[in-house]
């Protein structure tokens, strides 16, 4: 389905009471929108195309995984399966998560791959990663032994890690990139982490009371405890974060943050840049001081635009919002470089 200028392939419906609202039942043909430019919305039916074979969709009451009970908590939207990595799914998912690039970054470790390894016993957490062997692995379907062994290269190429990158890595519920970079900056170790209170761990940027409960209650589980011990004895932190080091231009009375060119701006990129991957762009507005979002809205300070640059380039001039074209925007960085 083309929409909004991109090919959408599917789009997500976990909240049952948005199901309910929206009157959407199994075999409907539905309204699709990209909701803020960025994430497909289904909006509805359409009820002239609902066949007289639709039904309802009902919530399992268990996980269809592993049985376990499902949990929605007060106030939540969906419902959760609790059993953790004791689940199969949850634990294929922790494996997926760990490895992609904004994680440790092990190329290769994808989802085919992540089933057989779990399915077949080899791996029961994420730290087991880091003893898997060429034979072992290419041991595994459609995985020759020189795949094998860049598999194990990839694996052992994440041994060297930054601490903001290990804990989003680790799956904490409430913390992304820009939280875990956050907690990174201020603890400045994970054993600063990991020893804190709620109260503590509150006084770090943007970090509120639910996303402290949840970070302290990961920590606490023992088995949480047991994988973190035998990570730290495979991984080294070597940094805190993997953002470019930049040299802000000292001023009198202004702190090092408020002097950054970025500092306090929402900056939206879009369309494609030569120089830099959209992952390197986005880690140079994060270390110039601003915060990288995907969609322009009102409260957007600084649109980044590349070539071929869209809907988000249209509707930024429409709201008046200031805009920066790549040379712009590389003669900024190489004044801040390092």
């Amino acid at each position: 389905m083309f929409v909004g200028g991109v090919t959408i392939t599917n789009a997500t419906l976990h909240n049952d009471d948005e199901i309910v609202r929206k009157d959407l039942m199994i075999g409907d043909t539905v309204w699709v929108r990209r909701a803020g430019d960025v994430i497909p919305e289904v909006l509805g039916p359409i009820l002239s195309l609902r066949p007289s074979t639709a039904s309802r969709f009902l919530m399992p009451a268990d996980c269809p995984v592993c049985g376990t009970p499902a949990v929605r908590e007060v106030g939540e939207a969906v419902s959760r399966c609790p059993a953790g990595l004791t689940c199969s799914a949850q634990r294929k998912q922790a494996f997926l998560h760990f490895a992609q690039r904004r994680a440790m970054d092990i190329e290769g470790l994808g989802e085919k791959i992540v089933d057989q390894l779990v399915d077949q016993g080899l791996v029961m957490t994420v730290a087991d990663l880091y003893g898997l062997t060429v034979l072992q692995l290419s041991g595994l379907d459609r995985l020759a032994e020189k795949s094998a062994q860049n598999l194990v290269d990839q694996i052992n190429r994440s041994r060297d890690a930054s601490l903001s990158r290990l804990l989003f890595a680790l799956g904490i519920r409430h913390v992304g990139e820009r939280t875990a970079r956050d907690l990174a900056q201020y603890f400045q170790s994970i054993e600063s982490i990991r020893s804190a209170s709620a109260e503590t761990l509150m006084q770090a940027p943007d970090v509120g009371p639910v996303v402290a409960q949840s970070i302290r209650e990961f920590f606490m589980r023992p088995d949480h405890a047991q994988i973190i011990e035998t990570l730290l004895r495979q991984v080294r932190i070597t940094r805190l974060d993997d953002r470019p080091a930049v040299a802000p231009a000292p001023q009198a009375g202004v702190s090092s943050a408020q002097a950054l060119p970025l500092a306090g701006l929402t900056v939206v990129l879009t369309g494609s840049l030569g120089a830099l991957s959209r992952d390197e762009a986005s880690d140079w507005v994060v270390a110039l001081g601003g915060r990288a979002s995907g969609s322009v809205s009102a409260k957007t300070g600084l649109l980044i635009a590349g070539e071929a640059a869209g809907s988000k380039l249209q509707k930024a001039q429409e709201l008046g919002i200031r805009i920066m074209d790549e040379p712009e925007f590389m003669a900024l960085i190489a004044r801040y470089r390092s």
